[in-house]
C-alpha cells in the first residue's frame, strides 16, 4: 500500500515538473520566434537519410505542457480510483508509456520518428482498454487497435511516398508537398488522422474504448490518443492548403460532429455521452482546420484537453461513489450529496457548450464566428448550426437527468465528496477549465481576429444555444411522461441512437463475410480434401505400408509359401510369353 501511495505521488510530482518546464519553454520560444531542432543519423541509404529528429518550437512544447499537466492530475487522481486493484502498478506503468509515447509523437517532425508514438499510443491504448480483462473490454479493444490499425498502414505508406524526396523531415519538405502531384500522400494523411482522431466511417471504437479504466478515458479524451490525428493535421496544414483534400475534411469533419451530437442525445451511458461529445468536438477542430485556421484548431485542441479530461473525472467520481452505475436514469439529485463535484462538472458542461468566459467560450464562439464568415458550402454551414445546438441539448439533458431532480438510489447512503486525492486532482483542471481560455487567447492571438458578420449572424450562437438548452430541458420531461414512444419510430430512434448504424457496419457487418467463408474454406480445405491429401493423408498411407512392409519381415512361413507360388506363375508367364 505505501508502495502505491508513492507511486502515485511520485508520478504526479514528476509530470508536473515537466509540465512546468515545458510551459516555461514555449513562453522563451513564443516571444523569441526561435525553434530548436535535434539530429540524429541513425543511417545513411543512398541518397537517403534515416534520422531521429525532436523539435523544440512554441506549438510542440504548449501542447507537450499540457498533455504533461493533465496527465499529471490524472495520475494523483487514479491514486485513489484505482487503489483497490490488485494490479495497480502495472496500470500506473501504462499510462506513464502512453503519456511518453504522445511525447515522443508531439516532438517529432519526422515522418518516420513520429511513427514510434503513433504506433506507441495504439499499442498500449489496447492494453488499457483490455485492462479489466472480460469479454466487452476484448471485444473492444480488438475493435480499437484494428480501426487504428488503418491509420498505421496510411502512415507508412506516406513513408515510402515521402522517399522520393530524399528525406522524412515534414518541417523541410512541405513547400514541395503543396504540389497537387502529391495528391495521395494528402490522403494518406487524412486517412490516418480520421481513424485516430475517429471521424467517420471510423467512429464506432471511440465509444467502444469506454471500457477502459474512467482514468484512461479522462486522458484519453482529453490530449493524447484522439488528438493525436488532429496533431498531425496541424503539424501538415501548410502543405493541405488550397488542395482538395481541404474539402473532403471540412465534409466529413461535419458530419461527425452533427452525427455525435444526434446520438448522445438518445444515448444513456454517462462515459458514452461523454465520449460522443469528444467526437463532436474532434469534428469542431477538424472542421475549422480545413477551412484553414491552424491556429484556431490548436486553440480549441487545448481548451477542450482541460475540460473534457475534468469532465471524465467528475463522471468517474459519480460512477465511484453511486455503486458502479453508468445509466443517468440511475442517478439525480446528486447536487445534494456530492456539491463540490457536482459543481466541477457543471463547470466543465458549461465550458462545453461555450458558456461566457469559460475556457471553451474563447475557443469555440471565436471557431463558430470566423467559420460563418469564410467561404463555406450551404450545407456544412446547416451541419454547424445543428451541431452546436445539438451540444447545448446533451448537456442540459444530462445536468437534469443525473445532477438535479430526485434522486433514484435511495439505497445507497454513502454517496459523498469525501476523497480528497480526487477532488485535489478535479481543483487543478477546474481552474484550468475556468481561468486558461482567456490566458491562452491573450498568448495565441495577441491581435485579435476582425470579425465582420450581420446582427442575425452574430445572435445565431446564442438563439440556438438557447433552443439546445430548451431541448434538453424537454428532453428530460420526456423521459418521465412520454417513456415508450419512441418505440412508435423504432428505425429511427434506432439509426440515430447508434451513431448511424456505424458500430454495426464496423463489426458484424465486416466480419460476416469473412468469418463465413472462412467456414467453408475450413471444413472444405482444412478439415476436407487438404486433411485427406495433407498430413493425415500421408501419415494413414505410410502408416499401412510401413504394417505392410512389418509383416513381410516377421518371417512368416504363409507369406514365404504365397510368395513362392507368385513366383513361379511370374516365371512361368515369362517363359510362355
Amino acid at each position: 500500500m505505501v508502495w502505491k501511495v508513492y507511486m502515485h505521488k511520485s508520478s504526479m510530482l514528476f509530470l508536473m515538473i515537466n509540465s512546468c518546464i515545458c510551459l516555461m519553454i514555449f513562453i522563451m520560444k513564443m516571444f523569441s520566434g526561435i525553434t530548436n531542432v535535434i539530429e540524429w543519423e541513425l543511417m545513411s541509404l543512398n541518397s537517403l537519410s534515416v534520422v531521429f529528429v525532436v523539435v523544440f518550437d512554441w506549438i510542440s512544447m504548449l501542447f507537450l505542457g499540457f498533455v504533461l499537466m493533465i496527465s499529471s492530475s490524472v495520475m494523483f487522481y487514479s491514486g485513489s480510483y484505482m487503489m483497490g486493484d490488485k494490479n495497480f502498478n502495472r496500470f500506473m506503468y501504462l499510462v506513464l508509456l502512453f503519456v511518453f509515447s504522445m511525447a515522443m509523437m508531439v516532438l517529432s517532425p519526422n515522418l518516420i520518428s513520429i511513427l514510434l508514438g503513433w504506433d506507441g499510443l495504439g499499442l498500449v491504448s489496447y492494453a488499457l482498454v483490455i485492462f479489466y480483462q472480460n469479454e466487452k473490454s476484448a471485444n473492444a479493444g480488438m475493435l480499437t487497435v484494428l480501426s487504428n490499425r488503418v491509420g498505421d498502414v496510411a502512415i507508412l505508406m506516406g513513408i515510402g511516398l515521402m522517399a522520393n524526396l530524399g528525406g522524412w523531415n515534414f518541417f523541410l519538405y512541405s513547400y514541395y508537398l503543396e504540389d497537387s502531384s502529391w495528391i495521395i500522400m494528402k490522403i494518406m494523411l487524412l486517412l490516418a488522422a480520421m481513424t485516430k482522431s475517429a471521424q467517420i466511417p471510423f467512429s464506432a471504437w471511440l465509444p467502444a474504448a469506454m471500457a477502459a479504466p474512467t482514468p484512461v478515458s479522462a486522458l484519453v479524451h482529453s490530449s493524447t490518443l484522439v488528438t493525436a490525428g488532429v496533431y498531425l493535421m496541424i503539424r501538415f496544414s501548410p502543405a493541405l492548403e488550397g488542395s482538395k483534400v481541404q474539402s473532403a475534411l471540412l465534409i466529413i469533419s461535419c458530419l461527425t460532429m452533427f452525427m455525435a451530437g444526434l446520438g448522445a442525445n438518445f444515448e444513456y451511458d454517462l462515459k458514452k455521452i461523454i465520449a460522443l461529445s469528444t467526437l463532436s468536438q474532434l469534428g469542431v477542430m477538424l472542421s475549422i482546420l480545413a477551412l484553414g485556421y491552424m491556429d484556431l484548431s490548436l486553440f480549441h485542441l487545448l481548451s477542450h484537453a482541460l475540460f473534457k479530461a475534468l469532465l471524465f473525472m467528475c463522471a468517474g467520481v459519480m460512477i465511484h461513489t453511486v455503486g458502479g452505475y453508468q445509466d443517468i436514469r440511475c442517478m439525480g439529485g446528486l447536487v445534494k450529496f456530492m456539491p463540490l463535484s457536482v459543481s466541477f462538472m457543471t463547470v466543465a458542461n458549461l465550458a462545453l457548450c461555450g458558456f461566457p468566459f469559460l475556457a471553451g467560450f474563447y475557443s469555440k464562439d471565436m471557431i463558430l464566428e470566423v467559420a460563418f464568415m469564410s467561404w463555406i458550402n450551404f450545407i456544412a454551414l446547416i451541419l454547424y448550426i445543428l451541431a452546436t445546438g445539438l451540444t447545448v441539448s446533451y448537456t442540459s439533458r444530462l445536468i437534469f437527468y443525473s445532477l438535479s431532480g430526485s434522486y433514484n438510489l435511495s439505497s445507497l447512503s454513502n454517496v459523498s465528496d469525501e476523497d480528497v486525492c480526487m477532488t485535489n486532482s478535479m481543483s487543478v483542471l477546474g481552474g484550468g477549465a475556468i481561468m486558461m481560455g482567456a490566458v491562452l487567447a491573450w498568448l495565441l492571438f495577441p491581435e485579435p481576429y476582425m470579425i465582420c458578420l450581420s446582427v442575425m449572424m452574430k445572435n445565431l450562437v446564442m438563439m440556438i444555444t438557447l433552443i439546445g438548452a430548451v431541448c434538453g430541458y424537454m428532453l428530460n420531461l420526456m423521459s418521465v411522461s412520454y417513456v415508450l414512444q419512441s418505440l412508435k419510430n423504432y428505425g429511427s430512434v434506432s439509426m440515430a441512437g447508434s451513431m448511424w448504424f456505424m458500430p454495426f457496419l464496423s463489426t458484424k457487418n465486416i466480419s460476416t463475410f469473412s468469418l463465413t467463408k472462412g467456414a467453408v474454406v475450413e471444413s472444405v480445405m482444412d478439415k476436407g480434401w487438404s486433411e485427406h491429401l495433407g498430413g493425415q493423408g500421408f501419415f494413414y498411407i505410410f502408416t499401412k505400408l510401413f504394417n505392410t512392409l512389418n509383416g513381410l519381415q516377421m518371417n512368416s512361413v504363409s507369406i514365404y509359401m504365397k510368395l513362392f507360388v507368385v513366383s513361379v506363375l511370374v516365371t512361368m508367364l515369362v517363359v510362355v510369353s
